[in-house]
């Protein structure tokens, strides 16, 4: 029987403030109008859905993440361009990453051009909005998927 999907979906610091923090960049809609739609995009796989503004504490649920999750999406936010410890952390998970923001950080300021999660991610969906959210759950759901079946295909191989 396949194993269940989970998938992480990880927001960095001041996410908590959608809807009122800059939404000509970030929209009007809420972090929980968010994680209400990639509940929804999920096509029934379980939505592990969280947010902090502190560094250490996104590092402890990438770990988590580790251990129990199917795929991984994060939106590290201002970490995204500052945290070689997120990166650090990123680096064990042997699961998908799908790195997602609701702007466009290449058509922002210069040091919002580096990211420290790219180098890890099997890919960036950004300047969307929060439709960005539902296709990085998409894309996540499908790289999970198409894993989940790889290991079972090995599994049956070796048997």
């Amino acid at each position: 029987m396949p194993e269940p999907t989970v998938l992480y979906v990880l927001n960095g610091p001041n996410l908590n403030l959608l809807g009122a923090r800059e939404p000509d960049i970030y929209g009007h809609e809420t972090l929980a109008d968010v994680q209400a739609l990639c509940e929804r995009a999920a096509d029934g796989a379980a939505v592990v859905f969280r947010q902090t503004n502190h560094e250490g504490e996104l590092v402890d649920q990438v770990q988590e993440a580790r251990e129990k999750a199917s795929a991984l999406i994060i939106n590290a936010a201002g970490y995204t361009h500052t945290s070689v410890a997120l990166l650090d952390a990123l680096k064990t998970l042997a699961i998908p990453i799908v790195e997602v923001h609701l702007s466009n950080p290449a058509a922002r300021e210069r040091f919002r051009h580096r990211s420290y999660v790219s180098p890890v991610a099997a890919g960036v969906v950004s300047g969307f909005g929060s439709f960005s959210y539902e296709l990085a759950v998409k894309a996540a759901l499908k790289l999970a998927r198409e894993r989940s079946q790889e290991r079972a295909g090995a599994a049956g191989r070796s048997v």
